[in-house]
């Protein structure tokens, strides 16, 4: 059957027309309810015939239909395992993927798990619930009105083809449609009615957020924030420029800071105190006004401890705080443009992993309504109500925010679930999976539908389109238990005197194809994120571990650059090419280092790694004259149990002449490949790009160097590497380091983009001195990398391009993608050996060397050497005696000087380093002074030793 819908528009040259758009009906399309007569789904049919969830409200055996904005506001109920056989319409689908893409994909989710037993009705393409917009009715009632015509259909459907027919529960939270669902006759709850009914599930009211008819606010309630300007005012102040708009950052030192980038400004606008935040959470994009010049201001240095260091009262918790006094020397140098947020754009929450803050026995029995501490410090506390908050003690659990009303110092929000007791290892890998963003489920069995047949090998037809490099002397040098081996190298001695390199990487692209289901996974994935103990794959272990896994011995698949080079380096050729590789050996950096050290081996690879170590030398001395930057991080590395997998042994890592090794040739296949694809795609090649810092970012390392007598020139990073390497103190051999490892605070972000989307003078990396740089030589871990193989294989005429590969504006959305990605893996990867560090440091005590890496007003940022640990040494405001410790800090040195004794940067400190049990939290970290002495704070030589254990209230 076909349906016509007629409506006008204008055309460009702003005349009228009438269009007539037509839409197909049919008769066949099913309910999928099992055992129904009229429909013929069979074994296909997705809804039981006689569902089990059992309601006071509805006590029949029912299905559960609800309206969009149940589905939108309420998705955590609908993810709860208890809730099963509910019909989603097709036109509530499409209004929620329309309004949040993060909600569509979550109920696409629990559309694809089978035991959900979520069914979609397309009731667009029913003849008889397709249901045509009168002329004076709204789109949204339109909506309502097909939603209540859909739920009649199915129960009078049922009626008719099932003997003992379940009902369908309309859910609503308007109150509109809901009244006129019921003078319909239709059974049709709340969402929060229909929870409460659900006695033998109590928790499942704790997963609801706040409901839309609780939107009034009650006469006698404190205003604490200003309103948010309507979006209409802020989109009239944008235009005016009386208004900025932005991502809104918060601190992670200070929850009364943040920061918001506008991209007028060269500074970051630092927004300051309750008022002015005004109800942002960290990543909200938000409208800001900057203050003038006169109240421009400049962080407040001052660290807050963790907000779980005691109990707090209900009282305390709505009590406007604010930052301690500090006796400061201001710096006008380090002044930022200041300003308030007048106006939320878009919201950016998402789920939040912490614990419920204990209230005393008596209000635990008295009141819901408790507390949350988010894990992360940027996040402001959450108030929640839950029945279950005594179980939940001790607790990780999941909360999700649903409103910040003016009247509430802290965002109202709903129990999501528990994820398991603090402190335990599993627990708190989870934990910092889900605040990093990281995909970290299985793979489905649709994604491994995808991966190939075993057993697996090089056919003769695979022989006929490649190049045959069997023959060649290729190894791969990592680091020690490494399995995905992307890339391999080899290096011979040609006849002319110059020597062949070849770089050979994985060619994952050849298993992995565009639009697969194997190919989304891994671009929602977009890297493989390495944490202390395991590793969370972008694509699955078949292909990581083995099949594309340059393994020793082994017949690979590979995608090889190859160069001819002089003796000095230069490059007099390349090319590019499908290759069959079996390396010799997969070695580790130690091993590849000893065989180039062992002068009594002169084997074929051994010959190879010498040739490739003197050319890697000379690229670095060529790549540092241009400007590139040697920086440093305080990398440490764990040996676990195997059993346990908890840390046994911690050591800073050592870097070889083989780590140089082989980034310099993979440095060399990243920029060569980056050439080619821009020069064969200049519109749409996938490329990585340094952003010059501005020069404001180093007024902390020149103040640094200043504090030591060391001048760092900034200009250029020519000037900048000459300086660092300048930058040497004869009695302090770490200074360097910490002067290097100051830098790299000092960076911008490097980011993926594509080429067609930004002007060439902005290709540039900055850390590497490259005009044009990319991602090609880890494919097995980088989706970034698998793009590129894709666009290197199609500029060679060895494989056919896609559509989406071809289109800038989609490229740099999964551009914008992969850089969350790449970004998250990283903090991941920190808070993972952040974790470990507190498990080796369990039950430990060690009195430890540190030096000052930062400055702050109530606290200095240590780094200890031998662990390459960073952590805060708080002053307390409080002396052994109960007195208040006499604190004065100076931004212009900057220093901080405590009962008379100064500290500066990179002063050396002697501390006692134990690891203290937090009663709420975590555990933590924590720093004692030893030397230099401070009266009344600093430990005495017999006091040392560990502290005795506080029992905490939750024991």
């Amino acid at each position: 059957m076909l349906a016509s819908k007629t409506f006008v528009k204008k055309t460009k040259k702003g005349a009228v027309v009438k269009v007539v758009r037509e839409h197909y009906l049919r008769d066949d399309v099913w309910c999928s309810v099992k055992g129904c007569t009229a429909c013929k789904q069979g074994e296909g049919a997705v809804l039981e015939a006689h569902p089990l969830l059992v309601s006071d409200l509805c006590p029949d055996s029912h299905f559960l239909l609800p309206d969009t904005n149940v589905v939108l506001h309420q998705i955590d109920f609908f993810e709860d395992a208890a809730i099963k056989n509910v019909i989603l319409l097709q036109i509530v689908l499409q209004e929620v993927k329309n309004q949040n893409l993060s909600a569509y994909k979550r109920i696409r989710d629990l559309i694809s798990n089978t035991s959900k037993r979520f069914y979609v009705f397309a009731n667009e393409h029913h003849n008889e619930t397709f249901t045509k917009r009168d002329g004076s009715e709204s789109s949204n009632d339109r909506n309502d009105r097909a939603i209540r015509v859909s739920t009649n259909w199915y129960n009078e459907h049922l009626k008719k083809n099932l003997k003992s027919p379940p009902k369908v529960v309309l859910l609503t939270n308007d109150r509109e449609n809901l009244e006129k669902a019921k003078s319909e006759g239709l059974e049709v709850y709340t969402i929060h009615d229909y929870a409460n009914s659900l006695t033998e599930h109590p928790s499942l009211v704790d997963r609801l957020a706040t409901s839309t008819f609780e939107n009034g606010m009650k006469s006698k309630e404190k205003l604490i924030f200003p309103e948010h300007l309507p979006l209409s005012a802020i989109q009239t102040g944008l235009k005016s420029g009386k208004y900025h708009q932005g991502v809104f950052h918060g601190s992670r030192e200070n929850y009364l800071e943040g920061s918001v980038g506008v991209a007028s400004m060269e500074k970051f606008v630092l927004i300051q105190g309750l008022e002015n935040l005004n109800r942002s959470v960290d990543e909200d994009l938000v409208a800001i006004e900057i203050f003038p010049k006169e109240k421009w201001s400049s962080p407040s240095g001052y660290v807050m401890k963790d907000a779980d260091s005691g109990q707090q009262s209900k009282e305390n918790e709505e009590m406007d705080i604010d930052l301690p006094s500090s006796r400061a020397k201001m710096d006008e140098t380090l002044l930022q443009p200041t300003g308030r947020v007048v106006g939320v754009i878009k919201r950016n929450w998402r789920q939040y992993c912490g614990t419920i803050l204990p209230l005393t026995h008596s209000s635990m029995s008295s009141t819901r309504m408790h507390t949350f501490i988010p894990a992360d410090r940027r996040i402001p506390r959450v108030r929640l109500e839950t029945r279950q908050a005594q179980n939940l003690i001790g607790k990780r659990i999941i909360v999700s925010i649903d409103s910040w009303p003016r009247t509430s110092r802290f965002p109202r929000g709903h129990y999501v679930r528990e994820l398991g007791e603090i402190g335990d290892k599993d627990t708190e890998n989870e934990v910092l999976l889900i605040e990093h963003d990281v995909p970290h489920l299985s793979f489905s069995q649709t994604v491994l539908a995808d991966l190939p047949q075993l057993p697996w090998s090089i056919s003769t037809k695979d022989l006929e389109v490649r190049e045959d490099l069997r023959h060649l002397d290729i190894c791969s040098v990592d680091p020690p238990g490494c399995t995905d081996i992307d890339d391999a190298l080899h290096c011979m001695e040609l006849d002319n005197g110059n020597f062949e390199v070849g770089v050979h990487i994985a060619d994952v692209s050849h298993f992995i194809r565009p639009g697969t289901a194997l190919d989304k996974e891994a671009e929602n994935r977009g890297t493989t994120v390495y944490l202390t103990d395991k590793r969370i794959d972008m694509v699955p272990d078949l292909l990581s571990s083995n099949l594309c896994s340059l393994r020793g011995g082994e017949e690979r698949f590979a995608f090889s650059t190859i160069w001819e080079l002089t003796s000095d380096a230069k490059i007099v050729s390349n090319k590019f090419t499908k290759s069959v590789i079996r390396s010799r050996a997969a070695l580790t950096y130690s091993e590849a280092q000893m065989r180039i050290d062992d002068t009594r081996l002169v084997d074929p690879v051994t010959e190879s790694l010498r040739r490739l170590n003197a050319l890697a030398k000379i690229l670095k001395q060529e790549r540092l004259e241009a400007g590139a930057l040697t920086l440093a991080s305080p990398e440490i590395r764990f040996e676990v149990d195997s059993e346990t997998h908890d840390p046994i042994d911690l050591q800073t890592k050592e870097l070889r002449d083989t780590n140089s090794l082989v980034e310099e040739f993979m440095l060399l296949a990243n920029i060569t490949v980056a050439k080619h694809i821009h020069e064969a795609f200049p519109n749409c090649a996938v490329l990585r790009r340094h952003p010059s810092p501005p020069l404001s970012n180093y007024d902390i390392l020149i103040k640094a160097g200043k504090s030591k007598g060391v001048d760092i020139a900034v200009e250029t990073a020519k000037a900048l590497a000459t300086s660092l390497d300048k930058a040497t103190l004869p009695e302090e051999p770490y200074f360097n380091t910490m002067l290097r490892i100051m830098t790299t605070r000092c960076m911008m972000q490097a980011l993926y983009f594509c080429s067609g989307t930004l002007p060439e003078e902005e290709y540039h990396h900055y850390g590497l001195a490259s005009p044009i740089y990319t991602h090609f030589t880890s494919p097995i871990r980088r989706y970034s990398d698998l793009l590129v193989h894709r666009l290197l294989a199609t500029s060679i005429h060895v494989d056919s391009t896609y559509p989406e590969l071809l289109e800038k504006h989609k490229v740099q959305q999964v551009c914008s993608h992969l850089n969350h990605r790449h970004k998250n893996a990283q903090y991941a990867a920190r808070a993972s050996v952040n974790l470990h560090t507190h498990l080796f440091f369990k039950n430990k005590t060690t009195i430890e060397e540190a030096f000052v890496l930062f400055v702050r007003h109530n606290a200095l940022h240590l780094l200890i050497p031998k662990y390459g640990l960073e952590s805060p040494l708080f002053f307390d405001d409080k002396s052994a005696d109960g007195g208040k410790l006499a604190m004065e800090s100076d931004d212009s040195e900057p220093s901080l000087t405590v009962e008379g004794v100064k500290f500066r940067l990179f002063d050396r400190l002697v501390v006692r380093v134990t690891v203290q049990k937090s009663s709420i939290q975590q555990s933590k970290l924590c720093l004692s002074l030893i030397t230099p002495k401070i009266p009344g704070f600093s430990l005495e030589d017999n006091d040392a030793s560990p502290p005795p254990a506080k029992k905490s209230k939750t024991d």
